[in-house]
């Protein structure tokens, strides 16, 4: 029976010795690839973040190239095309219209950018800020540009590129993502078109005003400045729609 006892447990204890074994070399290689520095640091997230950044670059890189090989294109096009020069006109108006031809006029810029970190309340009886009041969101961009929309802007750009009928505003935190490029604070929204009536559009835009009372109380950036003339560039991304379908 001692035999039995034995022979039945041995395996437990050979498997509980695997284990802290185990566990002791996992201690072991941590320490070693750590250096005996805490593992849980943000290296990692520095890491993305110039990943992210490289990416951004790369994609503004390709950008430039597309727009010069579209422009090679255009000009070919135009050549080969036999049109008469009211057609040709008629080609460079819609071009205009869906903004890949630059654009110049008078507007202005609006500009906005997070509060100080240190922020605190600017006026009697206004609670202390949580952090989401301190920082620029991407329905405060989106507010400015439907509104200059709205005062008839005749194009508008973002930080640097132009926005098109597809174009979307995107932020993940504060940060701005858009048209596969990467942006941070102070964001710059330029429109061109009457300048008085993109001041209106802005004064009388709900959002907006919301946003321009955090100005006030924790001090978050807002300016606009006229231009008497300024020039947009002509967007250069893709201009294909495309659309998901279900596999199967």
């Amino acid at each position: 029976m001692g035999k039995v006892t034995n022979s039945r447990f041995r395996p437990v204890r050979l498997a509980t010795a695997g284990v802290f074994a185990l566990a002791g070399f996992l201690f072991w290689a941590s320490f070693n690839t750590a250096q005996g520095t805490d593992l849980r640091t943000d290296d990692s997230m520095l890491r993305l973040t110039d990943l992210i950044q490289e990416r951004s670059h790369d994609n503004q890189e390709l950008d430039s190239s597309v727009a010069r090989l579209r422009r090679e294109v255009d000009a070919l096009a135009r050549r080969d095309s036999g049109g008469t020069e009211a057609e040709k006109r008629d080609f460079e108006e819609l071009e205009r219209a869906a903004g890949t031809r630059k654009l110049s006029g008078p507007g202005l810029t609006v500009t906005l950018d997070d509060a100080p970190p240190d922020a605190g309340p600017r006026m009697p009886g206004i609670p202390d800020p949580q952090p989401n009041d301190l920082v620029v969101h991407q329905q405060d961009l989106q507010a400015v540009v439907n509104a200059l929309w709205e005062g008839g802007a005749r194009g508008i750009k973002v930080m640097d590129q132009r926005l098109i009928s597809t174009s979307a505003v995107r932020c993940v935190g504060n940060t701005l993502i858009l048209q596969g490029r990467l942006y941070s604070p102070p964001y710059t929204i330029t429109a061109v078109g009457d300048t008085e009536e993109l001041r209106a559009a802005l004064d009388r835009a709900p959002a907006v005003r919301n946003y321009r009372e955090y100005v006030d109380a924790y001090g978050l950036g807002w300016s606009v400045d006229e231009h008497d003339r300024t020039t947009l560039p002509g967007y250069t991304g893709a201009v294909d729609l495309r659309q998901a379908e279900p596999v199967g």
